[in-house]
């Protein structure tokens, strides 16, 4: 087992926790009575791996630590790893190996093909041809609801090398919605597909990086949740925009309009909390030339992933695929790493507006829905 970790052991302090065994039937091709051993709170014995520290992944990791857990990293960017070296974090060269040596992993990864790849490729962490050493595995990444259903049934074929009377490891998607700025503060919110079991599992993680976990219910709900959150979203976002850049245009200021909408029928979050007029509220990307947001590139990416989910599902979107096309020609235009509200300025041709006396206070968190 290659891993290393700067420094000594020891400067946590451990005590043996009892653990409650939780009874729980679970599907898969040998079906019959499974036990997962949830922990009631932190357990300063288990070791906990993280995969995947870009920009959300390394507050996510950061957070488990300052809890006080016992963490194990792996990244491709090894100056990355190493900083967590410093702040007492082992390193291991490769899924495989972080899975040798953890009893819960957490993945935070860009796609679909990097989960796949760092689960099932060949040095992933179900590569090991007879067991494998983790318990639950918790997968963070914005993914396809069937790719998390078709790693959820390769999950269930494999076997632990541990003791323990739990036949399987279990998965949970749990992609978060608070973007970095809640992963930073630890205030994310988990949507969960899988069982509830596992679940109590894995609550004491969950809640050392957020402030919210909602179980959507089985495999790849987590995901649907996720997609869909964030298809509606985008269509609301265009709908404020494409509304308020009429109202410019037939004379009405975009103060007055918002106000408006944010007392009546109108209101949503991309008009109370996040809207996308320069000049209009104070602390949103608008208010920065539409910088430090929710990118247009991601937002492109999670409309796909919900536009591959409802022609697997033969479900009908027509507004889904205008926006997915709008988003994806601002993208083109070269403004892909631009806050996805900036849809008003570029598409819609919206103009900003003189900053009033008063602005617009954001009515809500800004990072709830990203």
């Amino acid at each position: 087992m290659a891993f290393w970790r700067r420094g000594g052991v020891g400067w946590w302090s451990r005590s043996l926790l009892l653990r409650n065994c939780i009874t729980t039937f679970l599907p898969s091709q040998n079906s019959g009575l499974k036990l997962f051993c949830a922990s009631s709170g932190d357990d300063p014995q288990q070791r906990v791996g993280f995969v995947g520290l870009g920009n959300m992944g390394a507050h996510m990791a950061s957070n488990l630590l300052k809890a006080g857990h016992h963490l194990t990293v792996h990244d491709k960017n090894e100056g990355v790893m190493r900083a967590f070296a410093e702040k007492g974090a082992d390193m291991a060269p490769t899924p495989h190996e972080l899975a040798d040596a953890c009893d819960v992993v957490i993945t935070m990864l860009p796609s679909s093909p990097h989960v796949v790849d760092v689960y099932m490729g060949p040095k992933g962490l179900l590569s090991a041809s007879d067991s494998v050493r983790p318990s639950l595995l918790i997968d963070a990444s914005t993914v396809d609801p069937q790719t998390c259903r078709r790693l959820a049934k390769r999950v269930a074929e494999c076997k632990l090398s541990s003791s323990s009377k739990q036949q399987a490891p279990l998965l949970l998607d749990a992609p978060v919605s608070g973007g970095v700025v809640g992963a930073q503060a630890a205030t994310l919110t988990f949507m969960v597909g899988g069982s509830e079991e596992a679940l109590k599992g894995a609550q004491h993680l969950l809640k050392a990086m957020g402030t919210r976990v909602v179980h959507c219910g089985g495999a790849g709900n987590g995901a649907a949740a996720k997609v869909c959150n964030n298809l509606a979203l985008a269509i609301s976002m265009a709908g404020v925009s494409e509304a308020l850049a009429l109202g410019q245009r037939l004379g009405i200021d975009a103060h007055t309009l918002s106000n408006i909408f944010n007392s009546s029928s109108a209101r949503c979050w991309s008009s109370d909390t996040y809207n996308p007029v320069p000049g209009v509220m104070s602390g949103v990307p608008a208010s920065r030339n539409y910088q430090g947001g929710f990118s247009c590139h991601l937002m492109v990416k999670d409309v796909g992933l919900a536009m591959a989910a409802a022609d697997e599902s033969g479900s009908s979107v027509p507004l889904g695929l205008q926006v997915f096309d709008m988003y994806t020609a601002v993208c083109k235009a070269g403004q892909s790493s631009d806050d996805f509200s900036v849809i008003f300025q570029h598409y819609y041709k919206g103009k900003p507006e003189q900053e009033a006396s008063i602005d617009l206070k954001p009515q809500r968190s800004i990072t709830e829905n990203l």
